[in-house]
This record gives structure tokens, sequence and C-alpha cells, in this order.
């Protein structure tokens, strides 16, 4: 089974391979501020309602926030309903602008 985080380095990699879908759970106002391309914005409030009739139980999912502390707890959740691939992005966005894309704004 895969650990509950991936590194940004990690989820770098995966997303260069297209192979992993990007969910960010923050809110609609910090998803325009800050974004990694091609990332999903399902805010955590939605994840109950959206996961089962938008999301792959099979496919490797990369949950974000901004410091990683709801993307975990929804990684988890995730876990918990069957989607054995969701690992949270460690850090969130802000450790991936630090680390992977310095262009991604900070806040």
């Amino acid at each position: 089974m895969l650990d509950f985080e991936i590194s940004p380095a990690q989820a770098a990699a995966l997303l260069k391979e297209n192979k992993a879908r990007f969910i960010d759970v923050r809110e609609p106002w910090e998803f325009s501020t800050a974004q990694i391309a091609g990332s999903v914005l399902m805010p955590m409030g939605d994840v109950p309602a959206r996961a089962h009739q938008e999301l792959d139980p099979d496919e490797r999912l990369v949950i974000l926030c901004h410091h990683g502390a709801r993307s975990l707890n929804t990684a988890v959740w995730l876990r918990n309903q069957g989607f054995e691939q969701a690992q949270s992005l460690r850090g969130g966005i802000d450790a991936w602008s630090a680390e992977v894309d310095p262009s991604v704004a900070r806040y």
C-alpha cells in the first residue's frame, strides 16, 4: 500500500508522466491565487458528495491543499472509501512552490 503522503518531487514526476490526477481541496479563492496546472478544484467540503461521481477508485490521486493538513485528512477519508491510491501532497502547494515550481505563488 502507498504511503499516505507523497513528496513534492515524487508528485512532480507523476504529473510529468501523466500518471496521477491532482485534486485540489482548497477553497476557490485559494485556487485562483495559486494552482498546479491541470489540477481539479474540489473543495474539501464537497469531496463526500463528489468523490464517487467524479473520481475513479483505481486512479492514482494526489490530493493537495495549502500546507498539507486538509489534503491528508481528505486522503485518509478517500482511502476509507476505497480510493486506495489517494495520497496527500506533503507540505501542500506551499512546498510545491518552494521545491518544484517557484512560479506558483506563495501566500
